[in-house]
């Protein structure tokens, strides 16, 4: 994948191809090098008024002459454009990166134009009230999926057209969650309606998922159980969809002012993260391999002070295995055969939508009118801790509940969307309902079986904004009102009610409250329980996960809830280890996770490769012997795992030029596990073995 369309494109997408890579390109889609349509070089007039502007008039930039960009109508035909070399130069795919406009943005002369031309409205400060900041943010969203659907027709017909087939296109995109946390507008669920997309890349890394939420009132970093619910969202988001989805593993982050065992920890708590859902395994395994390979950290915090010790250190050799094995490794991830060691039929769901992101943060005009405590309290609830939400997810993740994060928007985009759910989490509270069909998808499922628990206190602000439930303001109607009225209890009150052959429980509580203390965690998890084990299943409450998934087994064990540590018995290869090292158990304690090959689920009696540090390229076997072709990486310290392999008598590695590699050296350990270790050669070998 190369990245950024700039005269050197030519050449980057050749040289890759003549070594024999398909090439895809990746581009910002919200901004770029695009001084050429700044300046007015690609129509002849300036285009500065479409950069991102804030209240105070200044640009929202990513670099000097590099704003974030209002997509106009003049911007996507641009792009489109702009792309079509790419196609002519012979990429497959273009990943259109980033669609993102801020928040605290909105002040600048074409996002006024598009506001009057879509509302028919002169454009109004969308900090003055929560209705005009909700229909700026709406607005942002949905000018972003026009120009992606603008630019993904735009260059399909031009391909096909000149090329006789269609490129592909693609979004990598942050996930709904973060883009919420960070009060980043961005389509999002509505990238779901674009035909001529093919998939997306759910760019969810440390740098996102170290975001600090809160628990049992302490605001900290939760790599683990923050990716887990990102990736749980990007997931949903092609659900019953024929798109594609790519989880991204990045071995460092944006911030080069970590250290690598800092970079490794977080790392290797994203990729676990992402192995526990299943249904995905499509991964782009090393954005930016220069960065990593090559870069040295921490850098100094201020590059121009001489006087400040250079520490920074090239990555380990021990991570730098590490990293290819896992590369390797997941490329066997297709594995259809999975299930959770615990709570495996509990198919419980917490819902999120777009409409989080529209009202992320609550206006001046609201601001202005509170005092006090309630001041603090709108500032809590529109921080990057994002306690709404997470109020909701934490305490599920932390005691073992393997949670499906919901995309709740997607119940109007495929049919029995929440089929596959027994229990659904709900609170309008800090989202909105798109439409009536929402509220009335819901009740139908209940009205099926499921179970809702809805919690909230009907008390958010945006519940006033002129909108489908209230009559376009001319009265006070929620949401939930509506929601309860469909599905015909009848009542508010926090209760429980059957409906039909399901129930609705409420808990009147703020989800944001149950983030700050212990004791009202306890309240919702006891509602929860009850609602569990009412409907006859059982919750067993742990703080880990532990996946299997085909013959690999993947555990996580998490702090902060209990205080158990998780022992596994078997015999296992552990794949986060750079030399494959065999065990016959581990003990995993809070904070710790693993990644295992499980060598008593091989069905086989022939030699199966377990984990490899190389790309293998060919295998064949006789009576006699075995020849791997393997592509390596230079000067690397790499390993050959095989199980079932007892039998060979020894092993010649052979380089691209016919020579012997030097130094191989075969471990055995008694019960058929044998690994193969020598240096990587930058070319192919050929691993030759006896038996």
């Amino acid at each position: 994948m190369v990245y950024g369309n700039d005269p050197t494109l030519y050449d980057r997408i050749g040289e890759y191809r003549k070594q024999g890579y398909r090439v895809h390109l990746m581009t910002g889609m919200a901004w770029g090098n695009y001084q050429d349509y700044l300046y007015g070089k690609w129509d002849g007039r300036s285009h500065w008024s479409e950069a991102q502007v804030r209240a105070d008039g200044q640009i929202v930039g990513h670099g000097k002459d590099i704003p974030y960009m209002v997509p106009t109508v003049s911007f996507a035909d641009y792009i489109s454009e702009s792309l079509r070399k790419a196609v002519d130069a012979g990429v497959e795919a273009i990943h259109l990166e980033e669609p993102e406009f801020w928040d605290f943005s909105g002040y600048s002369k074409a996002f006024r134009d598009e506001y009057a031309i879509y509302y028919r409205e002169p454009w109004q400060d969308p900090q003055q009230d929560i209705a005009t900041h909700y229909k700026c943010a709406q607005l942002k969203a949905y000018l972003y999926a026009r120009a992606i659907r603008r630019v993904a027709d735009s260059i399909k017909e031009y391909s096909y057209q000149k090329f006789g087939k269609a490129v592909r296109v693609y979004i990598p995109t942050h996930s709904l969650i973060n883009y919420t946390q960070w009060k980043i507008m961005s389509p999002e669920g509505l990238l779901n309606d674009i035909p001529s997309l093919d998939g997306f890349i759910a760019q969810v890394w440390t740098g996102t998922s170290r975001t600090q939420n809160m628990y049992r009132g302490k605001l900290a970093e939760r790599t683990f159980e923050t990716a887990y619910c990102e990736f749980s969202i990007m997931q949903e988001l092609v659900k019953k969809s024929n798109k594609q989805m790519w989880f991204l593993a990045d071995p460092i982050e944006d911030n080069p002012r970590y250290d690598w065992s800092d970079y490794r920890k977080n790392y290797f708590e994203t990729v676990i993260a992402s192995l526990l859902h299943p249904e995905v395994h499509h991964y782009e395994v090393c954005p930016w391999p220069n960065r990593v390979f090559n870069g040295k950290y921490p850098k100094n915090n201020r590059s121009d002070d001489k006087e400040v010790e250079d520490k920074s250190k090239p990555i380990p050799e021990t991570y730098r295995t590490q990293l290819i094995n896992m590369f390797q490794t997941l490329c066997n991830m297709d594995q259809p055969d999975y299930r959770f060691a615990e709570n495996n039929e509990i198919h419980l769901g917490v819902a999120l939508s777009d409409t989080g992101l529209y009202q992320r943060s609550y206006p001046q005009g609201v601001l202005s009118d509170s005092k006090g405590d309630l001041k603090e309290t709108f500032d809590f609830y529109s921080s990057d801790a994002f306690p709404m939400f997470y109020g909701l997810a934490l305490p599920l993740v932390k005691h073992g509940m393997p949670i499906r994060c919901v995309q709740i928007d997607n119940v109007l985009r495929s049919s029995n969307y929440l089929s596959d759910l027994k229990y659904l989490i709900l609170s309008y509270d800090f989202m909105k309902p798109l439409s009536p069909a929402v509220n009335s998808e819901i009740a139908a499922w209940v009205q099926n079986g499921g179970v809702l628990i809805y919690i909230g206190d009907n008390q958010d602000p945006y519940n006033r904004i002129p909108a489908w439930w209230n009559d376009n303001g001319k009265s006070r109607y929620t949401p939930l009102q509506h929601l309860f009225d469909v599905l015909g209890t009848g009542s508010l009150t926090p209760a429980v009610s059957s409906v039909s052959k399901g129930k609705v429980y409420r808990l009147n509580m703020n989800p944001a409250e149950i983030c700050e203390s212990a004791n009202a965690e306890n309240v919702y998890l006891n509602l929860v329980t009850d609602a569990i084990s009412r409907s006859n299943d059982a919750w067993e409450k742990t703080n880990r996960f532990t996946l299997y998934r085909g013959p690999y087994v993947i555990s996580a064990v998490m702090e902060e809830s209990l205080a158990t540590s998780t022992e596994l018995k078997g015999d296992f290869v552990d794949l986060l280890q750079p030399d494959f090292n065999y065990l016959n158990q581990i003990s995993l304690q809070p904070g710790q996770n693993a990644l295992l090959f499980d060598l008593n689920r091989i069905q086989s009696e022939s030699v199966e490769i377990i984990g490899t540090t190389g790309r293998i390229l060919s295998q064949t076997a006789t009576q006699t012997k075995l020849v791997f072709e393997i592509k390596t990486t230079k000067n690397v310290n790499s390993y050959l795992a095989l199980a079932n392999a007892s039998t060979i008598s020894t092993v010649k590695i052979i380089d691209d030029q016919g020579n012997l590699v030097a130094n191989v050296v075969r471990k055995y350990d008694g019960i058929g596990y044998t690994t193969i270790n020598y240096t990587g050669t930058g070319s192919m070998i050929r691993i030759n073995i006896l038996k």
